[in-house]
């Protein structure tokens, strides 16, 4: 058997701040002992009820959502102009968002500004910030990658996810997604890995979803590698308010359900796997 020591694993809940529902999942997971971690929206309805509930979750690491599709910019809109659509003065959809990077449509140094903004009001807020991962990992994409990592090094934020896990075969929707963040994430870094950024050594959570994730979770705490794993979840309650702003809605009850059964929370408690947060690491 793996030691401990070799095997420690963050399971990052994102989207914390989206809607009540959602928060109320993610802290259901969390005081089950499945979710150590979160990562929260600035600019979402359910920011601020997320940060009075945090003071019920002492233990739990909280990073940013870094968000720059959905909802309108933290800073002042005339100083990231490259992000916001004219016509509906919200930022650009993600295809929208993806094709401007794409094509050189997007400023660096406006990412760099948002992301500070989005800093800055979690922290104002009183949370502490363990890392920074992106909503629809836009952290990901060419420029926005290099002034995001830029705007955690001027922050002292210590970790900035990677989404590249190993693929799955045959490839489905969800891969052949996972594949494309990935490379789109390797032509982004090519000038900065941000090795200094990178606190865990491999990324999971794609190819968890659908009714079967408990059983896939439990197939994959069993294969869990030496080293840092961070696992990318999505638990959260289906409410009106998260309808509003996102199609990811009953999957969540999916994962809710099988973060908090007794068997996933039975195979968490064994010794041979080390829970953190990236604050830990």
């Amino acid at each position: 058997m793996i030691a401990i020591a070799e095997r420690r694993l963050v399971v990052n809940a994102d989207d914390f701040g989206l809607s009540p529902g959602v928060n109320r999942g993610i802290l259901e997971a969390h005081a089950a002992g499945s979710v150590t971690s979160a990562s929260l929206l600035a600019n979402m309805p359910g920011f601020t009820e997320a940060v009075a509930r945090l003071r019920t979750a002492p233990r739990l690491g909280v990073g940013l959502h870094l968000n720059l599709t959905v909802g309108t910019p933290v800073a002042p809109r005339a100083e990231v102009t490259s992000l916001w659509d004219p016509r509906t003065r919200t930022f650009y959809p993600l295809p929208r968002l993806v094709l401007r990077a794409l094509t050189g449509r997007i400023e660096a140094r406006q990412v760099a500004i948002e992301c500070a903004a989005q800093i800055d009001r979690l922290r104002q807020a009183g949370v502490h910030l363990t890392h920074i991962d992106g909503h629809r990992h836009v952290q990901a994409l060419p420029v926005i990658w290099s002034a995001v990592v830029g705007a955690a090094r001027g922050a002292g934020v210590r970790a900035v996810r990677v989404p590249r896990e190993p693929l799955r075969w045959p490839p489905g929707g969800a891969a052949l997604k996972q594949a494309a963040v990935g490379a789109a994430w390797w032509v982004a870094a090519r000038g900065d890995r941000a090795a200094d950024l990178r606190a865990v050594r491999h990324f999971r959570g794609w190819s968890l979803g659908g009714a079967e994730m408990e059983t896939r979770l439990l197939e994959l705490l069993d294969r869990l590698p030496p080293g840092v794993t961070e696992l990318m979840v999505h638990p959260g309650h289906a409410d009106a308010e998260l309808r509003d702003w996102d199609d990811y809605t009953t999957q969540r009850e999916v994962e809710l359900k099988a973060l908090c059964s007794a068997r996933v929370r039975q195979r968490l408690a064994r010794d041979d796997i080390a829970l953190v947060h990236f604050g830990n690491l």
